[in-house]
Formats: structure tokens, sequence, C-alpha cells
């Protein structure tokens, strides 16, 4: 039963990205650096992990929009380096990158992100973390320059089931958000062990607007990655999926690879 009905929301999915376009889904604006959906699980301590997040947009913006840059065939690269400090606690960078036919290598900016978890060791029924990540981002690419995410994280691994929930809040400290104060951004994750090397399920990214109330439909960020990981070791990440942009204010087709590695250091 789970299989069958994780092939037909992958057909599901499927078939939204047929109807799409004739649906008028034009994408706007939408920052595609950093792609996951977190677990609350931290690095170990003493180990760093070291990720490169590939993220190419097959359908997006084709034109510069109020200073903003395409996104239509962009490959962005990112760069992420985590450190485990202990069993509670770890600091991850990121160094965000453009590519575009055209317009060439474009470094787009750094974020930090501090992170504590509630130790294993607690037992809770349910793994609970927090990050907040804060840094810039260069005004051709966003048009917030200074950001800070708060991300609270809840997940749970239950038999083959596995599922993640990220009520996310983002405030900008510089740019044309700045007066929409904290918005609402969640994202949400669930899958199913098909093996115990392979595991598929759905990924859900959202931007709803301030949490004093909602922009309208349109102007959302709405995203659904069907999406696969490979559990092949320990030492190894790797997470790849195809995204369907929901509505006009999104890019409309998005494919998305991680592969990250834990160093003993």
């Amino acid at each position: 039963m789970p299989r069958r009905l994780l092939i037909r929301a992958v057909l599901s999915m499927a078939s939204v990205l047929a109807v799409g376009p004739a649906l008028g889904l034009v994408a706007l604006a939408q920052d595609n650096y950093e792609i996951q959906v977190y677990g609350a699980d931290t690095v170990e301590p003493h180990h760093t992990m070291v990720e490169l997040h590939s993220n190419f947009t097959a359908e997006g913006r084709k034109d510069w929009e109020d200073g903003l840059a395409p996104t239509d065939h962009a490959e962005h690269e990112t760069i992420e380096i985590t450190h485990g400090f202990n069993d509670w606690f770890e600091t991850g960078l990121y160094i965000f990158t453009s590519l575009r036919n055209g317009d060439g290598w474009d470094w787009v900016g750094d974020h930090i992100r501090p992170r504590f978890r509630i130790p294993a060791r607690w037992h809770w029924p349910v793994g609970v973390s927090i990050s907040n990540e804060i840094g810039y981002q260069r005004r051709k690419f966003s048009p917030d320059t200074w950001t800070w995410e708060i991300r609270p994280i809840i997940d749970k691994q239950q038999g083959r089931w596995y599922w993640s929930f990220n009520p996310t809040f983002d405030r900008s400290f510089h740019g044309e958000s700045v007066s929409k104060g904290l918005e609402f951004s969640p994202n949400f994750k669930f899958s199913y062990d098909i093996t115990k090397k392979i595991a598929a399920g759905l990924e859900y990214y959202g931007s709803l607007g301030p949490i004093t109330g909602f922009d309208p439909l349109r102007d959302q960020q709405q995203q659904i990655f069907p999406a696969i990981d490979l559990n092949l070791a320990p030492q190894w990440e790797i997470n790849f999926g195809v995204g369907i942009g929901m509505t006009r204010s999104t890019d409309h087709l998005i494919a998305k690879l991680i592969l990250g590695y834990r160093f003993d250091f």
C-alpha cells in the first residue's frame, strides 16, 4: 500500500507539471540555492559535513525584473560546511553562487547558521532543533540583501516512514520586505524506505507572506518535489528531486541534487 500511494503521488505531480504552462504559472521571483527540508539531527561532535547543493532551473523567469537577474536556465551551486561541536550544537557556513549562460559565474552571498537541538540522550518522542540563519545576498539576486531565518525543526522516524516539519520564519533587515516583518515559509517532507538504501517521498516548500496576513495565492511561492534519498553509507548524504512550481510567483521547474560527506575533523 505505501508504494502504491507514492506512485500515485508522483503521477499526480507529473500531471501538474504537464498542465502548468496552460494555467499561466509564470515565474516572477524565487531563491533556489539551498533546497532542503532539515532533519532535527546535528553533525556529530568533532565531525565536519561538506555538502554541495546543485540546483538547475529548467523553466524560470526569462527577463530582468526590478533589478533581479533572470532565473531561467540558471545553475545555482552552494557549498555548505557544517561542524558539530557537541551533541546539541553545530554551526554551518553557506557560500552561494550562480552560473547562467551570458552572465558568467557570480558570487551571490554568504550565510552562517548556528543550530541547537534536543540531545538524543533526553529520549524525546520526536526530534527537535532550531536553526538561525543570518547572512547577505547581492541585490541582483534578491530584493532583500540582509536577512534572518528562524527555522524550528520537528521530525520522526516511524518504522519505514519518516516525516519532518520546518515551520520557518523569515525577517528582512535591508530590502523591499523590511516592512512585512516576519514572513511564514513552511517546509515539509515525508518519505518511505523502499529498501535499506533507498527512500522515496515528497518535499514541500512554501513562502506564504507576513504572519499578520498572508499574500494572495498568486503572489505566494509554492513548490513540491518528488525526491529520492540514497543511504549508501553513514558518511554520505545524497538527495535528488524535481520541483514543480504551483503558483505564478514560483520558478516552474527545478532539478536539485544534494551531495554531502562527513569528515572526522
